[in-house]
């Protein structure tokens, strides 16, 4: 069989799984066979991708992280080590909830920091940065920085990941943003 990605002699990836060109799977990963993975993404070691998955292309997912049914990731995601999603908001061991997976969305460019925690059924907004140890519960705007138990706004972030100060202009790249009925917005040519 000809595969245009690679997969470590310890990764298990189950027959069915669509896989990008340029995807790396590093040791001990396990992707099942309903999963769809974009091209040029990275999964770590230890890393978890369940069936009916989809990760857009370019996405990272560092170490120890487990990605279940019902997790959606556009282009450009950063899942940072042993953060985690759930898939049900209130789990029994001796009750089947299967049919009660609530959907999460990350959008485009988010970054989820190391061992933040993400209950199911919210949307991640474009670029938006998530604080290492936050716990997320409910939706996320666009370039919001979120830290803290629970997660709570604290700043705005350029799409390069930089806290936006009062002028909302990128100190790495240059580009202005404006608030429009609460929202941040990249400034196009203006």
């Amino acid at each position: 069989m000809n595969k245009n990605y690679y997969a470590h002699e310890t990764a298990v990836v189950d027959e069915g799984a669509k896989i990008g060109s340029g995807t790396k799977i590093w040791h001990f990963s396990h992707v099942m066979g309903g999963a769809e993975i974009g091209a040029n993404c990275v999964l770590g070691q230890n890393v978890f991708v369940g069936n009916k998955v989809k990760l857009g292309n370019n996405v990272k997912v560092q170490n120890n992280v487990s990605v279940y049914e019902g997790v959606f990731c556009e282009d450009d995601v950063f899942l940072g080590p042993s953060m985690v999603f759930t898939n049900v908001i209130n789990p029994r061991s001796v009750i089947e909830r299967k049919n009660e997976f609530k959907k999460t969305l990350v959008k485009c460019g988010a970054t989820i920091g190391a061992n933040a925690t993400i209950i199911c059924g919210v949307t991640l907004g474009e670029y938006c940065m998530i604080g290492a140890g936050a716990v997320v519960t409910k939706d996320v705007r666009a370039f919001a920085l979120m830290t803290g138990v629970p997660a709570r706004q604290t700043a705005w972030v350029s799409r390069a990941g930089m806290v936006l100060g009062e002028d909302l202009i990128c100190s790495e790249t240059g580009e202005k943003y404006k608030l429009v009925n609460d929202q941040l917005k990249l400034v196009e040519n203006e």
